[in-house]
């Protein structure tokens, strides 16, 4: 047996090890950059870092043949990082001072900027004279904050300070400050993307912004490949391109940059490529447990255009934007909406799809228009553009909004009836009708956004050119029109089984169930295994005479229950991947069920050391007693006497045990693990058939945990 047990414990070990192991690249040149500072650097929706700062490293990088790794821990952190070593450069709209000069060696400047006073339109300051008895924001840290408390008694105003923009802005709109104060791009970018905010004060010009390395460093070289890349791209419009594309004017259509007659070189010899598990037309899984829809075939066919190699998987749309993000993959294309927020964190593509949000109703309803909607209930999918959308006018048309997790469910909710309306993406709205919703969509669309391809910020530039150049070579071909439509075109009416019954969606899924289940008791078995073995040692030290011991096993049993098993399989997952990366710059990722494994046996061997406590101490400590009396050692007593009655006692805990690792399992899906449930939900996204789905679902996990219940039970009985 315990030969059995350290082969299990060995085996798990080298899975880890060799799962979770890094691939690193020599000579990368690391630069830093703050989190939150548009237009120069900040996260777009779809997580991607993009701006000013980002496009032109990336150039730079690109031209100096530096191999480039960005990351964005924050401007402070980003400061101390290179100071101590840990990163090359930095990129993050630094203001070139005095004082830094003795710290950091700087480039040409490459940005002259000013700081500006702004109030919402509605409020109009012409002087800081009229700031007086007012409360003005500014960000913490910032040359604008140093100008305001120089000026705060001159001019009769008081500040409050933030530590990002988002907050401020927040504040300004919800008129808890009145004005606010910050850089001039920061501010005309926020106008530019709708914020109704004025500038009527003239700025004050605070210096200009610089790339820089640690003084005295090795890298100072990097500043001279960076002035003589910036004075190029200056010379050939690079720059003033780059300038344009964040400070002039936005376009409404579909731009395109590749050249689809050109091809990059990859870098890596297979790139990984995550993306959503249940978007259909986007991507789904067809009837025979293949990944299919328009993002699965753009990327395959501008893979094979371009001449890269890929590996696709579909863990779900937040574990590939946090696997991007983790270093575990390349890139993501999920119909990801390219936004502000977004940009700040990923690198995007041009866009490949514009999106439109639609209202959709049952057929026959009376609602025509967004008036009709008076008095009604809407639902939305929390965090889309569509709940933004009717949040905003709410008020203006006089209907409640209800939020749903996914689409599925809010469908199932305007067929019952519980509520009247619903708005989502069109293209996902279109491809439910065709799969049989009993919907129509009374009212043109809205334009939400455009989708994108992406790459965490400062990593793979060479991926974004190769699909804006494959994107391009597909448009210009006809294949690009040939998916659309194949998706959002009409349906096929050949449609081999009828999903609308039990059998029907038994006899086609059943293989994709049966997979996932498998999954399911895998984990299971696997995770309870080591549990028990990590509950057994745990527990054994919570009894010790040692109280060193007892102290440990008390610490341990109380953080990993006090924290949820999500979180903790969240953070095994994705969090110490991506801390792994921001402290080494290495890439270290963790397989999903090896993660998932890890935090159901943590999470199960601090209750089974719960159990383990609680059936020793239920043995009569004159028993303990009695045997010590009569010369019997400590050790002896314990595994003779005190586990043999203990056992029988923890038995029945064990198996309840057991059951609850099984449904936990459902929970580490979060991650984008595909076991049972994960599955059901695949299923759901391409049919819609969620009513019968999920109670195939609930019918397999009864079953399932009625039969090993029993099991375990006659195996009590048997022990007995």
């Amino acid at each position: 047996m315990i030969k059995k047990i350290q082969l299990l414990v060995a085996t798990f070990l080298s899975s880890f090890l060799i799962l979770g192991g890094t691939q690193t690249l020599a000579d990368t040149i690391d630069v830093v950059s703050d989190t939150a500072y548009a237009p120069f650097e900040f996260k777009d929706s779809d997580q991607i870092y993009k701006g000013i700062d980002v496009d032109i490293i990336t150039e730079v990088a690109k031209r100096s043949g530096w191999d480039l790794n960005m990351t964005y821990p924050g401007f402070d952190a980003a400061v101390n990082a290179v100071q101590a070593g840990q990163a090359d450069a930095l990129m993050a709209g630094t203001t070139i001072t005095e004082a830094r000069k003795k710290v950091f060696t700087f480039s040409d400047p490459y940005y002259d900027t000013k700081i500006v006073v702004y109030t919402r339109s509605d409020q109009k300051v012409s002087s800081y004279e009229e700031l007086s008895g007012k409360e003005v924001g500014v960000k913490n840290g910032t040359a604008a904050q140093t100008f305001l408390e120089k000026n705060k008694d001159k001019y009769g105003f008081t500040i409050k300070t933030f530590d990002t923009s988002d907050l401020m802005n927040n504040s300004l709109d919800t008129g808890s400050i009145f004005a606010a104060m910050d850089d001039q791009p920061v501010v005309e970018y926020a106008i530019k993307q709708g914020k109704s905010y004025a500038i009527n004060i003239a700025g004050e010009s605070i210096g200009s912004f610089g790339f820089s390395v640690k003084k005295g460093s090795d890298y100072e070289y990097l500043v001279d490949d960076f002035n003589k890349t910036l004075a190029d791209m200056k010379k050939d419009g690079t720059y003033d391109a780059i300038m344009a594309k964040w400070l002039g004017i936005d376009s409404s259509k579909l731009s395109s940059t590749g050249d689809a007659s050109a091809k990059a070189t990859p870098v890596k010899t297979t790139y990984k490529i995550v993306a959503d598990s249940s978007f259909a037309p986007f991507e789904f899984q067809d009837d025979t447990g293949n990944y299919v829809g328009i993002d699965m075939e753009l990327i395959k066919t501008i893979a094979e255009q371009q001449g890269f190699s890929i590996d696709i998987s579909n863990p779900g749309f937040d574990a590939a934007l946090n696997a991007v993000q983790a270093g575990q993959a390349d890139a993501v294309i999920a119909g990801m909406s390219i936004t502000d927020a977004r940009k700040k964190i990923f690198d995007f593509s041009d866009p490949y799809y514009t999106s439109n949000i639609l209202l959709a109703v049952k057929k026959g309803s009376a609602i025509k228009d967004y008036a009709d909607l008076t008095g009604k209930t809407v639902g939305a999918k929390n965090g889309t553009a569509s709940y933004s959308f009717l949040e905003e006018h709410a008020n203006q048309y006089g209907y409640s909004l209800k939020a749903f997790d996914e689409a599925s469910s809010m469908y199932d909710s305007l067929n019952s009836g519980s509520i009247d309306a619903l708005m989502d993406d069109e293209a996902v709205l279109k491809y439910a009708i065709q799969q049989g919703r009993n919907f129509e969509t009374p009212i043109p669309g809205e334009k939400s956004g455009e989708y994108g391809f992406a790459v965490k910020a400062g990593t793979n530039p060479e991926l974004i050119e190769m699909f804006n150049n494959g994107l391009a070579a597909l448009k210009a071909s006809g294949d690009y029109d040939k998916i659309i439509d194949k998706y959002l075109g009409t349906p096929d009416s050949a449609n081999t089984v009828d999903e609308t019954t039990i059998s029907g969606l038994l006899s086609n899924n059943y293989k994709q169930l049966l997979s996932g289940l498998w999954t399911t008791l895998s984990l299971t078995l696997i995770s309870f295994a080591i549990a028990t073995l990590i509950g057994i040692l745990f527990g054994m030290m919570a009894v010790s005479p040692s109280k060193a011991l007892r102290t440990i096993a008390s610490i341990f049993v109380d953080v990993v229950r006090g924290i949820p098993l999500m979180i903790v399989a969240a953070f095994i997952f994705w969090g110490i991947p991506n801390l792994i990366q921001n402290i080494t710059g290495q890439q270290s990722p963790i397989n999903d069920f090896v993660a998932a494994t890890i935090a159901l046996s943590l999470n199960g061997g601090a209750y089974i050391a719960e159990i383990v406590r609680g059936g020793i101490e239920a043995v009569d400590i004159g028993q303990m007693e009695a045997s010590r009396s009569l010369g019997v050692p400590y050790k002896t007593t314990m595994r003779k006497v005190i586990l043999p009655q203990a056992v029988k006692l923890m038995l029945p805990n064990f198996i309840n045990q057991f059951v609850i690792s099984l449904k936990d399992t459902t929970i580490v899906s979060a991650i984008g693990l595909i076991e049972l449930f994960q599955t059901g939900k695949i299923i759901i996204a391409r049919n819609y058939q969620s009513f019968r789905m999920y109670a195939i679902l609930a019918v397999m996990y009864l079953v399932i945990i009625t039969l090993l219940t029993r099991l375990a039970k006659r195996l009590e009985k048997r022990t007995n």
